[in-house]
C-alpha cells in the first residue's frame, strides 16, 4: 500500500475487530445480527399462514418505523428503491422533470428518479458530511435555474426542478437546516433518502422526516433488516394515505370487487418481512450504540496512523455509523490497500462510482463535481457490523 503501513493497518483491524492473530476467519464489511424475537415472530407468520402482504405484524411494523424515525406515518414497501420511487411520485415528481440528487450516492437514489421518467440532475458533495453541499447546490441554482409561476426551471434545458433528494451518507446526516433553506428560496420539495440512517440525529432530531417526504431501507445489509424492504416517512397524513393507496395497485377497499381506479405498484411489504423487522427494531438501540462504540474503537486506533484519516460524524449530529469509513491522502493507495486487506480476510470495499459515470447517466445534468470525485477516489468502507462493537459495549458498562 502506497504510503502505508499495511502491517500496522492490518494489526489494528484484527485489534479492533477482535479476530484472533493468525486466523484466516473472514470478517464481512456488514452482515445482519438475529439475536431477539425474530424466530418467534416469523414462525407464527408461517403457523397463522398470514406471511403475504395483509397482516398485524404489517401495521404494528409501520407504528413502530414511524415512531422510530420521529414522523406521524410510515408505509412500509418491499425495498428502499419503491419507497423513493413512490416518495418522489409524492412530491409530484412527473415525466420530463430534473430532480437534484448527490452524484455520490448508491444508484438507487438515481434509479428512482428514472422510474418516474424523470432525469437525475447531480450536484457536487462536501467531505465533511460526504452529502449534498447545501452552498454549492445554492451557488448552483443561481447560475443555472430561474423561476416560472412559483416554480424553479433549469434555463439550460428548459425542464423544472421537481425535488431535492439530500441522501445522508453512511448514516452521516446532511446539513438539512441549510439545505431546507436552500430549498424554500427555489421552491423545491425535499425528498429526504434516509436509507442508511436510522437513529441518526442531527442537532438531537432523527432524520427521515425533516422533508416533505422520506424513504428509508431495511434491506439485509443495513442496520436492522426485514431481508428486504423499505418505508416512506411522512409527517402528511394525506399524503401517507394516498402512498399506500398506489403502493398497493391502487386498489379501491371492496369485499369482492377489483377496481383500481389509477396505476398503481404492487410494492407493499409482506407480514413475514414486517414480523423479522418487528423483532429487529426490539433490539435498534442497542445495535446502534454497538455500531458508535465500534466506530470509537476505529477513530482511536487509526488516529496515528499516517496517509489516512477515520471518518468521523459530522458537528452537531450523531450518527448510526451504519458503514464505518477512512479517507486515504493518496488516491493512488486506494486498490492496494483493498487488495490487501481482502487478502488478509477483511470486508472493505471501495465507494460507490459516481452516478454521472454509469452508462446510463452521463448525459444528464451536473455541477462541477470536484469533492465527489475526490471522495470517491479516496474512501474505503471498513468492517461494520453491529456485533463487532458489543465488546466495547460490555466493556464501557463494566467500566462505568
Amino acid at each position: 500500500m502506497s504510503k502505508l503501513d499495511d502491517q500496522k493497518i492490518l494489526r489494528l483491524l484484527n485489534e479492533v475487530t477482535g479476530r484472533p492473530r493468525g486466523t484466516d476467519d473472514f470478517v464481512p464489511l456488514h452482515e445482519p445480527r438475529f439475536s431477539g424475537n425474530e424466530w418467534v415472530y416469523v414462525k407464527e407468520c408461517l403457523n397463522t399462514g398470514w406471511v403475504s402482504s395483509v397482516g398485524s405484524y404489517v401495521d404494528l411494523f409501520e407504528e413502530k418505523v414511524a415512531e422510530a424515525f420521529g414522523v406521524k406515518k410510515a408505509i412500509c414497501m418491499v425495498n428502499g428503491t419503491a419507497a423513493l420511487h413512490i416518495a418522489l411520485l409524492m412530491a409530484g415528481v412527473a415525466e420530463n422533470d430534473e430532480v437534484i440528487v448527490p452524484a455520490l450516492t448508491f444508484v438507487a437514489s438515481a434509479n428512482a428518479i428514472t422510474y418516474c421518467r424523470a432525469i437525475p440532475h447531480f450536484v457536487d458533495s462536501e467531505l465533511a458530511t460526504l452529502g449534498l453541499d447545501p452552498d454549492a447546490l445554492d451557488s448552483w441554482l443561481d447560475e443555472v435555474a430561474e423561476f416560472r409561476e412559483n416554480e424553479t426551471f433549469n434555463r439550460r434545458t428548459g425542464r423544472r426542478i421537481a425535488a431535492i433528494v439530500p441522501m445522508h451518507t453512511f448514516g452521516h446526516p446532511v446539513r438539512m437546516s441549510r439545505l431546507l433553506e436552500v430549498a424554500a428560496k427555489w421552491s423545491i420539495p425535499v425528498v429526504e433518502d434516509a436509507a442508511e440512517s436510522i437513529g441518526s440525529r442531527l442537532n438531537g432530531n432523527l432524520l427521515g422526516g425533516l422533508g416533505l417526504v422520506g424513504a428509508t431501507s431495511f434491506n439485509g445489509n443495513k442496520t436492522i433488516t426485514t431481508g428486504g424492504g423499505g418505508a416512506l416517512l411522512t409527517n402528511d397524513i394525506d399524503l401517507a394515505n394516498k402512498a399506500k393507496h398506489i403502493a398497493t395497485t391502487a386498489k379501491k377497499p371492496h369485499k369482492w370487487r377489483f377496481y383500481h381506479d389509477r396505476l398503481g405498484f404492487n410494492y407493499r411489504l409482506p407480514n413475514i418481512n414486517a414480523a423479522l423487522g418487528c423483532a429487529q427494531l426490539e433490539q435498534v438501540s442497542e445495535v446502534i450504540a454497538a455500531k458508535r462504540h465500534l466506530a470509537l474503537a476505529y477513530e482511536a486506533a487509526f488516529k496515528d496512523i499516517e496517509g489516512l484519516r477515520f471518518v468521523v460524524e459530522p458537528e452537531h449530529s450523531q450518527s448510526n455509523y451504519w458503514l464505518n469509513a477512512v479517507i486515504l491522502d493518496d488516491p493512488s493507495a486506494r486498490d492496494p490497500f483493498l487488495e490487501v486487506t481482502n487478502e488478509q480476510g477483511f470486508g472493505t470495499r471501495p465507494c460507490w462510482m459516481l452516478m454521472n459515470e454509469l452508462p446510463m447517466y452521463r448525459n444528464c445534468p451536473s455541477s462541477p463535481l470536484s469533492i465527489s470525485q475526490s471522495i470517491s477516489s479516496r474512501l474505503v468502507n471498513i468492517p461494520s457490523s453491529a456485533y463487532l462493537g458489543l465488546k466495547f459495549v460490555k466493556s464501557s458498562a463494566h467500566h462505568n
